[in-house]
């Protein structure tokens, strides 16, 4: 599975934040942000400000329909 930036999809376990998947996918964070928005990727949102966080299989699952 990818790796890149010191985070490894295939072995961690914990949820991603909007800045670490942006920097997984070299995208700004605004462009995450619009990717879950629009369902391209699965978000679970926590805490009273609903913020975004991202199961690293959802990524490697976005990184495998998009590969080219």
């Amino acid at each position: 599975m990818p790796k890149g930036n010191g985070i490894d999809l295939k072995v961690t376990n914990r949820l991603l934040t909007v800045s670490e998947v942006a920097q997984l996918l070299n995208v700004h964070p605004n462009t995450v942000r619009h990717w879950s928005d629009s369902g391209l990727i699965k978000v679970c949102r926590f805490g009273y400000r609903r913020d975004r966080k991202f199961k690293p299989e959802e990524i490697a699952k976005f990184l495998n329909n998009n590969q080219q």
